[in-house]
């Protein structure tokens, strides 16, 4: 709630100091956001690590997680690059299981969503045009440029067409990255919302008490729902970045 008793939810993505540091006029203080990646850290290192440790012939809860993250990444790496594409797979696994965990932890109340952040989306965006470009360039050289160049366009056209390719692998990062913050963004601040209603309703007397349910209703399938969009961003932006490496893989068209 606002200040004044209205619904803030905008309020929820309020980055916060918890440890104040400030080096050399830098503020590197330890936040909410940085407690929350951590701990986004911790528990794949949990699912990965214990997950793995038994390798029992019947796997238990968490080795069964463990395998069922790898095989579904693995599975989606090999579908768009084939086997080749296998020496992705660290990469590409810790991206859908960041993105993954850090947008289920911001489902629980109380919590902060990291991936509803541009500036944490943008990174891993770069991140991933970074990869492309280093990878692209170091095993085809010049060639990797070919991406750029649409084979059988005729020559008057060329220019135009290499300008539009241009344009369109720069804009790949902003629309990986503001396809997750926005989707993540929105849904909570529809939460919210929602869940404001449903206070604000009990609170009153009369026909703001019988319709309070309605609200609280399409809240809880509003919550249903984003654990669902929480799965798919991370599977979209894993998909993506797997059609993006196929680029420095394979550069021509």
């Amino acid at each position: 709630m606002a200040a004044g008793g209205g619904i803030d939810p905008i309020h929820q993505f309020e980055i916060k100091p918890i440890v104040g540091l400030k080096l050399f006029g830098l503020d590197l203080s330890f936040t909410n956001s940085a407690l929350f990646m951590v701990l986004t850290v911790a528990v794949i290192a949990l699912i990965t690590l214990f997950g793995s440790r038994q390798r029992a012939t019947v796997p238990g809860r968490l080795q069964s997680l463990a395998e069922l993250s790898y095989e579904f990444v693995a599975s989606t790496l090999t579908g768009v690059m084939g086997k080749e594409g296998m020496r992705f797979f660290p990469f590409v696994f810790s991206l859908f299981m960041f993105v993954l965990t850090a947008n289920l932890l911001g489902m629980i109340p109380g919590s902060f969503t990291v991936t509803s952040h541009i500036v944490v989306t943008a990174a891993f965006a770069f991140l991933v045009i970074g990869v492309v470009l280093v990878y692209g360039i170091v095993k085809h050289g010049s060639h990797f440029f070919g991406l750029f160049v649409p084979k059988g366009a005729p020559g008057w056209l060329l220019p135009f067409m290499v300008l539009i390719e241009a344009v369109s692998f720069v804009s790949r990062p902003i629309s990986l990255s503001l396809r997750l913050f926005g989707n993540m963004l929105a849904g909570h601040v529809a939460l919210k919302v929602f869940g404001g209603f449903v206070v604000m309703l009990t609170g009153t007397i009369g026909v703001g008490m019988v319709l309070a349910p309605l609200p609280m209703l399409l809240a809880i399938a509003l919550t249903a729902f984003e654990f669902l969009v929480a799965f798919l961003q991370a599977y979209v932006f894993t998909i993506l970045t797997c059609v993006y490496l196929n680029d420095a893989l394979h550069p021509g068209h």
